[in-house]
């Protein structure tokens, strides 16, 4: 089958609710997650860290961009979608339970898995692994169905554009987290910090026994995807309980750090998004964490948030993120798109070798030999759908190979 026939079959099957048994090889699960870390989000009424004996005030969580939008102005820790939600796991036929599993992480502001479904089939066909696909904060079904609707954000993308007549690639895909984030940069921190946490909450959950398809003692690698990248590393640098220290991890169009990255696209940020988000976490970071005491407390006191902020920008820690890259040189891979301008290949060399080119880390770029982009790299275009094919499977056995 072609790439585009094994995506529409996949789209056409996956829901969040059944057990579907795609074929003799795969089966697709899918189980309920309840995120403990909540608690870290804007909107709380009081802040606290029992493990370093922190606690402060809660502080306005309202989003002065969006204007009235009332869909917008949700304070992030009451928005029920992100606490409670649903994941997908493809699990190989005739298997009870897997001692080897692939988590996959997405891109930015993703709000369907339909793209990623035949990557996950795809991995755990070559690998023999079981694919979890756990969607971060805020992305995928993890946010509030009213910030895909087309007819209201229309309304809040005819705000934006009035009220900033030069913004660039302001789009109703990218109108909902453009205003929030614009509104309130840290956002991205404190999504990110829960996603990491949940991810641990997931793995402890596991560990006690409480998975139906996964063994206490299995082992977990990562196959991540543009700014999914991200989190995957800050999971692997921290290594928290031992979770990721034999773990390998593949990236696929991501890896540098933060301020290497080109996100202003109409599938991503707008550019007043952009530049608030900038601003915010690279050009005046150490000026905001004097001002906001639990943020400061995240990113200086855990060694998760020390982690994040090494991957921010490039100047920034550079010895210290690189020491840390070296050592789990071995057990990393990175493919990248000659075309890429959201995450330029060179950006992803300078980061994941270093400044000085003495990493061993494998980064291949390679090139397609089609029209692609970043947000779309297997288009479903029918008169190119041999080539799709033919590159789909050049970067998964590449990726299978790595991870198995």
């Amino acid at each position: 089958m072609e790439y585009h026939e094994i995506h529409r079959s996949l789209k056409d099957a996956v829901n969040y609710q059944d057990v579907e048994v795609l074929d003799e090889k795969t089966i697709l699960y899918n189980f309920g997650f309840s995120s403990d870390s909540c608690f870290l989000l804007p909107g709380e009424k009081r802040y606290s860290c029992v493990a370093h004996h922190f606690s402060c005030d809660s502080y306005d969580f309202e989003n002065p961009v969006a204007g009235n939008c009332r869909m917008l102005n949700m304070a992030d820790a009451h928005i029920m979608e992100n606490r409670n939600f649903r994941y997908h796991v493809f699990h190989p036929s005739g298997r009870k339970k897997s001692r080897q599993v692939i988590l996959l992480f997405h891109g930015f502001n993703e709000k369907y898995w339909a793209k990623y479904l035949p990557w996950a089939k795809r991995l755990s066909e070559l690998t023999g692994k079981t694919i979890a696909l756990f969607p971060v904060a805020f992305h995928m079904n993890r946010a509030p169905q009213t910030w895909s609707d087309r007819r209201q954000m229309y309304a809040v993308s005819e705000q934006r554009r009035a009220a900033f007549p030069q913004v660039l690639h302001s789009t109703l895909s990218n109108v909902a987290i453009s205003s929030r984030l614009h509104a309130r940069p840290q956002r991205f921190f404190w999504s990110g910090l829960q996603s990491y946490y949940d991810v641990i909450q997931w793995m402890e959950e596991i560990k006690s026994g409480k998975h139906p398809l996964i063994e206490p003692d299995a082992t977990f690698d990562l196959f991540a995807y543009s700014i999914g990248c991200l989190l995957a590393e800050i999971l692997v640098m921290t290594n928290q309980n031992d979770y990721f220290g034999r773990s390998k991890m593949f990236m696929f169009c991501g890896g540098p750090v933060f301020n290497r990255l080109s996100p202003v696209s109409k599938f991503i940020l707008d550019s007043e998004a952009n530049v608030a988000l900038y601003s915010f976490v690279v050009e005046h970071l150490e000026s905001h964490l004097k001002k906001d005491v639990h943020l400061n407390h995240y990113l200086t006191e855990h060694l998760e948030g020390i982690h994040f902020r090494c991957m921010l920008n490039y100047g920034n820690m550079l010895t210290f993120r690189e020491n840390i890259l070296r050592r789990i040189s071995n057990r990393t891979m990175a493919v990248t798109l000659a075309g890429d301008t959201v995450v330029p290949p060179y950006e992803v060399i300078n980061t994941l070798q270093g400044s000085r080119r003495d990493i061993p880390i494998c980064v291949e770029t390679i090139d397609f030999p089609y029209d692609y982009k970043h947000e779309d790299p297997f288009p479903l275009t029918l008169s190119i759908a041999k080539g799709v094919t033919e590159q789909f499977n050049r970067v998964f056995d590449m990726a299978g190979q790595f991870l198995q």
